[in-house]
């Protein structure tokens, strides 16, 4: 099945959205239409202003038009996958708003991923174009891409950003500027984005947006948190993520924003950005917030400027949001709840008033259904004071993914009546505000990035030293969570534990699992807590590593 038909029939089976189509709900453009207006309106105006260069509206619409014409002419089709892999470079910019104008999919991968991720996502979404960073942090990611290419037969392409080596980012442009090709205007029904997030059984889910969807949730932020034309947004959240990619790449087309880009993270550095260029707000994971606040309050200043720091991914504890409010001139920190499927189901609660809500709640819904289901699926009914006791969280809106590009995870995920299986554990208390106590879906959340714990286990028990593993969340002060192992040895593994963890460390390496997947802590066990049926009782192995 090729992948206009795949796009076709996911769109065919998202029943859910039916509702909105050819509403006001949703703005029926799409970025690339929304760029030529900008470039026509505002074509000096700096997107990423704290980037050297020329990165205009006018500059990025052009490149990106030229780029899309390139791709066309080296064998892109409308609905074909172009893919990217670098840090939060604003050259990303031009790629997406080149996918849009091209009518091609766009799927980012996020920065962290090596061999054994990036060569399953080539090829399930059948790639035909790649992007990459030659190296980033010392890691050879042009390497990588020569390892793997063979595997990858959709694959046309392999195009450098910022390298001098054929074919690259800038030559494709330069081959496109000579082009006059008629492209087709995409409909912002359309699949326009594709984006892989972790699951509970080690596979990568791919989700799929459309123009429309998407841009329906940085609408709703916009309106909610007071976001003004030419705002100044921090991020430093990857862009190959969904709340960099929404917040770094989209907002400036769809919102007239402006996006102050950081590679990676550093306080000293989020501090400095924040106050020469009068940062309105930012979107990012709790470890994020808290050097934030603590160096501000080293540096003595209360960083006026920021009117929303929403935050969210790993678990935010109530005191850091206090401690932060309580540090900033204004009560603009956060917290919030959302995924790739259903981004930004709830937006936070702002304010001096709403304090307490902000610290202990994970916000209010804004443009979702929630309904709160027991273990049968059937809603849970409120009490006397409005409150819904603990049950697994269903979401249901205009923001909502098409669905994933596998039908059957799309019927395992989406109810008959549209609603999505978040798989997150919650309530809503007295005064309507949605409380995440725990997770169904076995994921670790390390600095915001969601991590399977099968993936890792499954490279676990590839090594002889291994007669099972499981894998589970652990307290980490700076990210929230890391990864602990617990492991029952075989008998011929090392007695030594050090030299055990060596070999097992060794194994991880070798099967090209991503470095911030590999447990921080391992745990030698004779026998794992069980149910009667023999399944291992996760929740106690929790329990017993934060002892």
């Amino acid at each position: 099945m090729d992948n206009s038909t795949r796009w076709r029939e996911a769109q065919e089976r998202a029943s859910h959205l039916q509702k909105y189509k050819g509403s006001a709900v949703w703005c029926n453009e799409t970025i690339g239409q929304m760029a030529k207006r900008l470039a026509e309106e505002k074509p000096d105006i700096s997107v990423f202003p704290n980037i050297e260069g020329d990165w205009s509206y006018k500059r990025i619409y052009d490149d990106a038009l030229a780029l899309a014409r390139g791709l066309n002419k080296a064998g892109v089709q409308p609905d074909d996958v172009i893919s990217f892999q670098t840090p939060n470079w604003p050259e990303a910019a031009i790629i997406n708003v080149a996918a849009a104008l091209g009518g091609f999919v766009i799927s980012p991968i996020v920065i962290i991923y090596r061999h054994a991720e990036v060569r399953h996502m080539l090829q399930d979404s059948r790639s035909k174009v790649m992007f990459i960073c030659e190296s980033f942090n010392k890691y050879d990611f042009a390497g990588m891409m020569e390892d793997i290419r063979s595997e990858c037969p959709d694959l046309l392409h392999i195009s450098h950003v910022r390298a001098d080596k054929p074919g690259n980012l800038q030559e494709m442009i330069e081959t496109g500027r000579d082009l006059d090709t008629s492209l087709p205007t995409p409909d912002p029904d359309d699949v326009k984005l594709l984006l892989y997030t972790s699951g509970t059984t080690g596979r990568p889910k791919a989700v799929l947006h459309s123009h429309n969807t998407l841009a329906r949730a940085s609408f709703c932020a916009r309106d909610h948190w007071g976001m003004e034309p030419g705002a100044h947004i921090l991020m430093p959240s990857p862009v190959s993520h969904v709340s960099g990619y929404a917040n770094g790449l989209e907002l400036p087309f769809l919102c007239d924003t402006r996006t102050v880009l950081m590679e990676s993270w550093n306080a000293e550095k989020a501090v400095a950005l924040i106050e020469t260029f009068s940062v309105a707000g930012t979107v990012a994971a709790t470890p994020f917030l808290q050097e934030l606040s603590r160096l501000a309050e080293e540096k003595g200043t209360r960083l006026p400027s920021l009117k929303y720091f929403a935050c969210g991914g790993a678990a935010v504890p109530p005191e850091i949001v206090y401690s932060a409010n309580r540090q900033f001139a204004e009560t603009c920190c956060f917290r919030v709840f959302g995924s790739s499927e259903a981004p930004l189901v709830t937006l936070g609660y702002q304010g001096e008033s709403n304090a307490d809500l902000a610290a202990t709640t994970d916000g209010e819904a804004v443009d979702y259904e929630i309904r709160i289901v027991d273990d049968n699926g059937d809603p849970i009914a409120s009490n006397a004071d409005g409150e819904v006791p603990d049950g697994e969280i269903e979401v249901r809106g205009p923001a909502m993914m098409i669905g994933y590009a596998d039908a059957g995870d799309t019927a395992d995920a989406i109810t008959p009546d549209g609603f999505f299986k978040t798989g997150d554990i919650g309530f809503i208390n007295s005064e309507g505000a949605l409380c995440i106590s725990g997770r169904k879906k076995d994921l670790i959340i390390r600095g915001g990035e969601n991590i399977s714990a099968k993936e890792i286990e499954d490279v676990l028990h590839l090594s002889s030293a291994v007669r099972e593993a499981a894998v589970v969340s652990m307290p980490h002060e700076r990210l929230g969570e890391g990864v602990c192992a617990f492991i029952i040895l075989t008998d011929t593994a090392p007695k030594d534990s050090d030299e055990a963890i060596s070999i097992l460390l060794e194994q991880m390496a070798e099967s090209g699992l991503a470095k911030q997947k590999r447990p921080e802590k391992f745990i030698f066990v004779d026998d794992f807590p069980r149910t009667a049926s023999g399944k291992i009782r996760k929740d106690k192995l929790r329990e017993q590593v934060k002892v």
